[in-house]
């Protein structure tokens, strides 16, 4: 009580002094101004421009306050530390132990309002016709030949059906454009796509009945910028009168397996201010004929921004014909989330094999090619039954029209309308003159007999995707009943993808890993330039820093984008382009990745200067520069070295996430004598550790510090790092097992030949146990002191002897994984520090690191894995890690879909299922992956895009890479052997959890907790270290910059500030798209000791109390991807989200 009161009179002290600076500061700024009187009218330009000086001044003043107050937090949470520590240890807080913690756990409970916590356990409820889930245990997946339609069944139907309602049939012209697969997406531009879209032209204005439909930006804003004032004439009447029609409008048809929904969105965005500057168009129906299966975040997305119809064509084939025997095939699309119908999107799923022609008029492929006037005798291409297409003319018109319309009945008769669509096209369709010739008259002699029959009851046209869209809701309104649809409403996803017999596509959730880890960093890179270009912009108009403004960084920024974007293809990210195609795909990418460097630090140098009209000094070579370097697009990043002197030289730290965060920030430096301070010169603790050349050599050149950073939401951090022969620096100390080292410098490290007892790591929150081979074996919650068993093993896949093999699609492995194994223990080495302590182990395939944080707070809560592997050497293997644990999971285990829910959209459940094939039980994981009992909650969160599965109670397993010397027969034409030295870096969490039953567990839905959110936003959203170039003069820098006047609620994502384009020039506006995303959380975790320094205000925020360094001018609600502005949108003061929400504002800043 006594030590309580103590405590309480400091904190009053310390508060007064505060405010007794404040008042000084402002009373001398008072003083300081001018003081003649003011005259009638306007102020002397001279007193004027003092005045501006003296609130420069004061700003100044201000932003030093603010230093000298986070100096006192800081100190006060150091002694409050002390305070607590004080009774347990007569030598103070630190003791100088390997693994002694650098600070305890705050004794904090985490302010969520309980008015938050009943979404998660009242969502998912059964409120929909069809729950994917279900499906999944009706259908016996055994595949028998169903004639005609090999993987259906047999059509019939009755002549009469339409005398009463004829048959309205759209056909649908298209071209499939990849953006790069066994082309790069130059070359296809070159040698096809500029020719379609030429041809389209030409050949629509000979006949207004022609319609035609395409989808990728990428490529259409390519053309455009090379064709002439005509052309572009002609495009904008033939959307006019809609004979054209954009489709999703998207940089590119995105995956929907490993892209994160970051990306989704901002190609989307991309695509879309394309349209709206260049066309003044807004796509309202999405298509997506080959992503290699559906996620219900694209649906999600495209509801928000503004679509009302979509259309999907890669789903399991047993699938298809379950939805075809119920005639389910067009549904509303729900979140598994919703408990109303506020996420319903009206989607048609293609009912066959393919995309092609082949297979879109009807059940049987042998006909319908007969109709695919392209594969007509003498060309290059033909139809694979047999029999090739006739030309039409008035001798066979009426047999052939007869032909296809059986077609098109029997394709009817699928669904619950009389509307049907039949697809026109194919990959790279329509670049040859003839072949608009070929299908376009063709077909209208075809349609022209068809409709001048009425005994046929049948109405055919040319449409566009809208075309039947709007078709079909009048026949749905004009059959309704009691006001409600025909259609039925289902809920989940369509994953894990075959297209024919046990061939499931889940190799590509790995493939290519290498790209995909620098796919997702470079979203880090994109998320935090975007931030700190738009507050910089705001502050460089402000302040009149012309070269800021009129830099090249927002056509950089653009660029990046559309790099970012046009990797989210679905040949891109998927790892299924040809090996050259990569390379293009990853050069565009490394490119981007320096540009977005510089520009962080030029916007970073310019918030954090205390003089801004001194920037144009210091930013023409990059005075801010990234503390980690990437030679090459297909090499790892390594981090600099900072030459250090007795002058004193800047580091500068930046945090993307919206709350306030404890990280660690380790650097590289020249010498193992160093000090680091706060801006204001407190001495910063610690570690020193050392720089590892191999598994048993240490570097004498360099020398890694890590301490722990105090960082504000999105701001800015200075710290001073210079030589000091007085430096009290904490040194790692090691042991080496299993191997020998004989150069050890200055550190104390021990050679052992084997681990005889237990190797331990361990901090506040968590004890780990591991084996003699350097692999975790056991968890131990230190509050409970309850021992888990957690065993990390490696393991191998072959692939299968049969004819079809793995390749970059398809995972078609030969059986179970066998254990990863060595004929000698590894070399094991252990570090223990002040700030962390790791384990590592060199295998020969794999680098495997395991790290403990002796923080508070999120990140010491956690164990950080680290993979770096290499199987460049390897013939036909998969390696896998595998995490088993006693937790009883049985046959359940969680997924994320696009990170859209920790960072994740949302968490599907996924059942692991003995009548599936192995590689048929594998699913994407793009940011984590749980299973849980009733007791506990294990979680793998993933800082890449990885296939995952669980084949055994308590076991998570993922694979970590592939190489795989043949071709899969999907069109590729190649194996996957351009393997990387790979990056894979993991957290895993181990939670308590409170359920009174399985039953719960049933649910089709599932949330994670907040700590699992900020934890997965920390792994995918490190922070940013950036130290200054040795330069002269040094400028003065503010202590921190910190734009948001506190953090935001833990359970809101600021997904990204995204600068909006002028809508007259190629340069910025001076408006962003503020995007948020609210997220769904489970309540029944402990709540206390999390270290989040957020709270929940379910989903409020007053638009006023958000910014400290800015004034918001402006924030209108918009749709998703700023299409559309709702008909009351009015400038709002109070942001209201519900959980899951993402939307979009229009903001404007001063």
């Amino acid at each position: 009580m006594k030590l309580s009161r103590q405590f309480t009179v400091f904190g009053s002290a310390i508060f007064c002094v505060v405010i007794f600076s404040l008042y000084l500061m402002l009373d001398r700024g008072h003083l300081d101004y001018p003081k003649s009187p003011r005259r009638e009218g306007s102020f002397p330009q001279g007193q004027l421009s003092m005045l501006q000086e003296k609130i420069d001044h004061l700003e100044r003043l201000l932003a030093e306050n603010n230093e000298i107050i986070s100096n006192i937090r800081d100190s006060v949470i150091n002694l409050s530390e002390s305070v607590e520590d004080g009774p347990k240890s007569s030598q103070g807080n630190f003791s100088h132990g390997p693994g002694s913690h650098l600070l305890s756990p705050q004794q904090s409970s985490l302010a969520i309002d309980p008015k938050d916590c009943p979404f998660a356990s009242q969502s998912g409820s059964q409120n929909s016709d069809v729950q994917m889930l279900d499906v999944y245990s009706l259908i016996p997946f055994d595949n028998p030949d169903g004639g005609v339609w090999k993987q259906g069944f047999d059509i019939t139907y009755k002549t009469d059906e339409w005398d009463t309602e004829p048959l309205q049939v759209f056909v649908v012209p298209h071209s499939h454009n990849d953006p790069g697969w066994l082309k790069t997406f130059d070359d296809y531009f070159r040698d096809k796509t500029q020719y379609i879209l030429n041809n389209m032209v030409i050949k629509l204005k000979e006949d207004s009945r022609r319609k035609f439909i395409w989808s990728e930006i990428s490529y259409f804003s390519k053309w455009w910028d090379i064709i002439d004032i005509q052309k572009k004439d002609a495009v904008k009447s033939l959307l006019e009168n809609g004979q054209f029609e954009i489709v999703t409008g998207g940089w590119v048809m995105s995956d929907e397996a490993g892209s994160h929904y970051f990306a989704i969105i901002d190609q989307l965005i991309e695509g879309h201010q394309w349209l709206e500057k260049n066309l003044g168009v807004k796509p309202g129906s999405g298509w997506a004929i080959d992503p290699f299966g559906h996620s219900p975040t694209m649906a999600y997305l495209l509801k928000r921004a503004g679509f009302s119809h979509m259309l999907i064509q890669r789903i399991h084939y047993a699938i298809k014909k379950h939805f075809s025997l119920h005639k389910t095939l067009e549904f509303f699309w729900r979140q598994n989330w919703d408990v109303g119908s506020i996420t319903d999107i009206f989607c048609h799923m293609m009912p066959f094999y393919s995309y092609d022609i082949p297979h879109t008029c009807g059940p049987d492929p042998k006909i319908c090619c007969q109709f695919d006037f392209k594969r007509l005798p003498g060309g290059r291409v033909g139809c694979p039954w047999g029999i090739p297409p006739e030309t039409i003319y008035l001798g066979n018109v009426q047999s052939r029209a007869h032909m296809l319309l059986d077609q098109y009945r029997k394709k009817s008769k699928l669904f619950r309308t009389n509307v049907v669509l039949a697809p026109l096209g194919d990959d790279f369709r329509y670049s040859d003159r003839t072949e608009w010739d070929q299908q376009f008259k063709n077909y209208q002699l075809l349609f022209d007999y068809m409709n001048s029959q009425p005994q046929l009851n049948v109405k055919i046209q040319f449409g566009t995707l809208s075309d039947y869209f709007d078709a079909l809701d009048k026949a749905d309104a004009n059959s309704r009943k009691n006001s409600q649809s025909v259609f039925p409403v289902v809920s989940g996803d369509f994953f894990t993808y075959a297209d024919r017999d046990d061939h499931y596509w889940s190799g590509y959730f790995t493939s290519r890993p290498f790209y995909k880890r620098m796919d997702r960093v470079m979203e880090s890179h994109l998320r935090a330039a975007e931030i700190l270009y738009y507050f910089a912009m705001r502050q460089a108009q402000k302040y009149k820093i012309n070269k800021f403004i009129s830099s090249s960084h927002y056509v950089a920024l653009t660029e990046a984008r559309r790099n970012l974007g046009l990797f989210q293809h679905h040949d891109a990210i998927t790892g299924t382009a040809k090996d050259w195609v990569v390379v293009d795909y990853g050069t565009r990418l490394f490119h981007s990745f320096m540009n977005l460097k510089k520009i962080i630090g030029d916007s970073a140098l310019l918030l954090i200067l205390k003089d801004k009209a001194t920037y144009d000094s210091y930013s023409s070579d990059n005075f801010l520069e990234m503390d980690l370097e990437q030679k090459s697009q297909d090499s790892l990043p390594q981090k600099n070295i900072i030459r250090l002197s007795a002058e004193p030289r800047y580091l500068v730290v930046y945090n993307p996430s919206e709350q306030d965060r404890n990280s660690v920030v380790s650097v590289w430096v020249s010498s193992s004598s160093v000090q680091v301070t706060s801006a204001a010169g407190r001495p910063v603790e610690f570690q020193v550790s050392a720089v590892w050349e191999t598994a048993n050599t240490v570097s004498h050149t360099a020398y890694e510090i890590s301490f722990l950073a105090h960082l504000p939401p999105l701001g800015l951090k200075v710290y001073k790092i210079f030589e000091s022969a007085s430096s009290k620096s904490l040194l790692a100390d090691y042991v080496l097992y299993n191997g020998k080292t004989e150069a050890k410098g200055i550190f104390n490290i021990k050679n052992i030949k084997s681990a005889e007892e237990d190797i331990v790591l361990e901090n506040s929150f968590i004890k780990l146990r591991f084996g003699q081979s350097g692999l975790m074996e056991e968890l131990i919650n230190k509050e409970d002191g309850r021992h888990h068993e957690v065993k990390l093993e490696f393991s191998w896949y072959g692939t299968t002897n049969k004819k079809d093999k793995s390749g970059a699609y398809l995972f078609l492995p030969d059986g179970q994984a066998r254990l990863y194994g060595f004929n000698t223990l590894p070399i094991f080495r252990v570090t223990h520090g002040k700030i962390y302590s790791e384990a590592t182990s060199f295998f020969d395939h794999i680098t495997h690191r395991v790290r403990l944080y002796h923080i508070p707070g999120v990140e010491g809560q956690s164990v950080e894995i680290s993979n770096i592997v290499d199987i460049r050497k390897e013939y036909n293997r998969e390696i896998a890690m595998r995490i088993s644990s006693n937790i009883n999971s049985q046959n359940r285990f969680y997924t994320d879909l696009n990170g859209y829910q920790s960072l994740v959209f949302q968490i599907q459940p996924r059942m692991t299922m003995s009548k599936l094939p192995i590689q048929a039980n594998v699913y994407p994981m793009t940011t984590l992956a749980y299973i849980q009992d009733t007791e506990h909650r294990l979680t793998l969160h993933s800082a890449q895009s990885l296939g995952v599965s669980s084949f055994k109670s308590g076991q998570i397993e993922v694979i970590m890479d592939r190489r795989l010397m043949q071709d899969d027969n999907r069109g590729l034409g190649q194996g996957v052997h351009d393997n990387k030295i790979t990056a894979n870096l993991f957290r895993l969490l181990l939670e308590k959890r409170s359920v009174a039953n399985m039953e719960e567990e049933k649910k089709p839905v599932s949330y994670p907790s907040l700590l699992s959110h900020v934890t997965s936003a920390f792994l995918n959203h490190p922070v940013f270290s950036m130290t200054e170039k040795v330069s002269s003069p040094t400028p003065q820098l503010l202590g921190e910059f910190s734009p948001l006047l506190s953090s935001l609620p833990c359970d809101i994502h600021l997904v990204n500030l995204r600068t909006i384009q002028s809508k007259v020039a190629n340069g910025p506006s001076d408006e962003a798209a503020w995007i948020l995303h609210r997220k769904g959380f489970d309540c029944r975790f402990p709540s206390r000791d999390t270290g989040l320094l957020c709270s929940t205000t379910q989903g409020k925020m007053s638009v006023q109390k958000l910014f400290s360094k800015f004034t918001v001018e402006s924030l209108t609600p918009s749709s998703l991807s700023l299409m559309h502005t709702p008909p009351d949108a009015r400038n709002i003061s109070e942001i209201n989200l519900s959980p899951m929400e993402i939307s979009t504002f229009r903001i404007r800043l001063r």
